[in-house]
């Protein structure tokens, strides 16, 4: 099984690099797990544009039957319980193949969150892309421990 999480920019925060590269172990018991950077559009251009921009270039890595999340601020709540029986369950549809989109500081293009199978939301507070790519994979970490009944917190 391979999970490929796509977001625009780079992480530069050194103690976020190294809960991003913790998490990555942590899944490696499950699943291969690829961080793919694609380049953030330009402060000075029109919001439209650099969304369409960072839209294409995430959505270049994705061919037409593999599966996608979209991390986005009006897509679905869900419990742990839930994230975890929706990744089985887009695991399975996507032939092992999972891909993650995070939007840069301007959110997603309408093309990227058009293509998602799921929007997820976790929660209405705004934080930083390169946090929420942390946050997103401890989830995945979650949602694999519960779906393999172990501990987590112990």
């Amino acid at each position: 099984m391979k999970i490929v999480l796509i977001s625009p920019g780079k992480t530069r925060e050194k103690w976020l690099n190294e809960g991003i590269a913790e998490y990555v172990k942590r899944l490696s018991r499950y699943c291969s797990v690829d961080i793919a950077e694609v380049e953030a559009s330009p402060d000075h251009i029109p919001v439209a544009r650099a969304l369409e921009e960072e839209g294409q270039r995430m959505l270049s890595r994705v061919k037409p039957g593999d599966r996608v999340w979209a991390i986005d601020l009006h897509g679905k709540e869900m419990t742990s319980e839930q994230i975890s029986s929706s990744l089985i369950s887009s695991l399975e549809k996507g032939g092992g193949r999972l891909f993650i989109l995070i939007g840069g500081s301007n959110g997603l293009s309408p093309e990227v969150t058009e293509r998602a199978d799921l929007r997820l939301c976790l929660g209405k507070h705004t934080m930083t892309h390169t946090m929420t790519r942390l946050i997103v994979l401890e989830q995945i970490y979650r949602g694999f421990k519960i779906y393999n009944n172990e501990n987590y917190h112990k």
